[in-house]
């Protein structure tokens, strides 16, 4: 499955009615303002920062900007006309009434702008989040053996460590994999959420009280184009907008994570809240690499996440120092080339449920790797040459056979290859030379 920002194309051949009916069950589109969750005043407020953002707006556009029916629209432009806020303007090529604001309605956009500078869909409210979220629990469809087989069929990986990450993957628990650097952790980590294999809704943004924070990152949450419905289909019929369909999360973060990262972040310049890691992760998988050498030391996050990790449950808080609680609905992943002992004490280890160990692969696997990379490149190579890399190098310099060395070596001869206009063949010379290269 190709991870990218384009829109995931849906078969032909499946029904519409697969598709949409779990968002309808989900996630069924309000036709009221009190089925929206959110007050008349915060809508409002939203309605009229788009009307001063673009100027001159359809009914037909705001419902897009919105997300919301052309009912509540309506229902929020009679308002604003009685409060004076907003004037009808000339009619469109085709009918439609256009709006804009009056003087008082853009003093008042102004102001709502300058507490809440959000500009995008109608939120979520918190309660319906945490309902769908709950629901849409990757645990509530566990993992298979043959899921996880077929879902990592691309790498080369011994069996017995299926085992072990399968269950692993359906515990509430948290999961660290630690071994030597080269072993395939992140790699295997980074590949995990194929084997999930479904969609989930992701809210655009989260209302809590009058106050948005945007949740939807198109860099993290790439999105299905469930929406491709034959246009005979009434759309204001489908799930509600306000959540977009997209693959399960996997979100990734390294030396760079902060404790600034795992809060709400205010944006005092554009007046907006972005959500945390953990909450853009909800219903995927959320991947601590290298864990020991961020900027926050692994005994301060494990304090920071002690109550998410044994209640799957988070406290956040805003600018104003209101708390709030979230769903902590992710699978959470630690991967580290150093010793576990060494991080953090006995008791924050028993924290961990599983504790999966990675090492050097067995002869059989490690061929495995180093011809399947061999065809990827386009390289040829005899069992013999494969031979003499393992007795002359190895074996001799006590080398284990660690699964990122058949990339790694037969990129250098590959490169080599190219530069002096060599055939695609591996020699025993180019093994020499890209040995002493690779290796100090």
């Amino acid at each position: 499955m190709q991870q990218d920002n384009s829109l995931k194309q849906v078969s032909t051949d499946t029904p519409i009615a697969s598709l949409t009916s779990r968002s309808l069950q989900l996630a069924p589109r309000p036709t009221t303002i009190e089925q929206t969750g959110l007050s008349e005043s915060l809508l409002l407020d939203l309605l009229l920062k788009h009307l001063m953002n673009g100027g001159v707006l359809t009914k037909e556009q705001m419902v897009k900007l919105l997300g919301v029916t052309g009912g509540i629209i309506q229902h929020l432009l009679d308002s604003a006309k009685t409060l004076a806020w907003v004037e009808n303007r000339q009619t469109t090529a085709d009918g439609q009434m256009r709006y804009a604001l009056s003087m008082g309605g853009e003093l008042h956009a102004k102001l709502a702008l300058s507490r809440n500078g959000y500009l995008g869909l109608a939120p979520i409210p918190l309660g319906q989040y945490t309902e769908v979220c709950k629901k849409q629990s990757s645990r509530s469809n566990p993992i298979t053996f043959e899921m996880l087989e077929k879902g990592l069929s691309a790498l080369v990986l011994p069996k017995d460590l299926l085992f072990k990450i399968g269950p692993a993957m359906n515990s509430s628990r948290p999961v660290l994999i630690y071994g030597p650097p080269g072993t395939g952790k992140s790699y295997l980590c980074r590949h995990l959420n194929l084997t999930l294999g479904d969609d989930v809704l992701i809210p655009y943004a989260l209302a809590i009280g009058n106050e948005v924070i945007q949740v939807y990152d198109p860099e993290l949450h790439h999105r299905v184009e469930s929406d491709a419905i034959p246009a005979s289909l009434d759309l204001a019929k489908g799930h509600d907008p306000r959540w977009l369909r997209c693959e399960r999360p996997l979100r990734i973060t390294g030396g760079e994570l902060t404790a600034e990262m795992l809060e709400v972040q205010f944006d005092s310049h554009s007046r907006t809240y972005m959500a945390p890691l953990q909450l853009k992760a909800n219903n995927g998988i959320l991947l601590l690499d290298d864990l020991g050498r961020q900027k926050i030391s692994a005994k301060q996050l494990f304090n920071r996440w002690i109550i998410p990790m044994e209640e799957r449950r988070d406290f956040l808080s805003l600018q104003s120092g209101e708390h709030f609680e979230i769903p902590f609905e992710l699978i959470l992943l630690f991967s580290t080339n150093l010793d576990p002992k060494e991080l953090v004490d006995e008791a924050f280890l028993r924290r961990l449920g599983y504790k999966i160990h990675f090492d050097a692969l067995d002869e059989e696997l490690y061929r495995k790797i180093w011809f399947q990379v061999c065809a990827d490149l386009e390289l040829s190579c005899t069992e013999e040459v494969f031979q003499y890399l393992l007795i002359e190098f190895h074996e001799r310099f006590k080398k284990p056979l660690i699964p990122c060395y058949p990339r790694d070596l037969l990129g250098i001869m590959s490169d080599q290859i190219n530069f002096m206009e060599f055939e695609s063949v591996v020699t025993p010379a180019l093994v020499d030379s890209a040995w002493s290269i690779y290796f100090v």
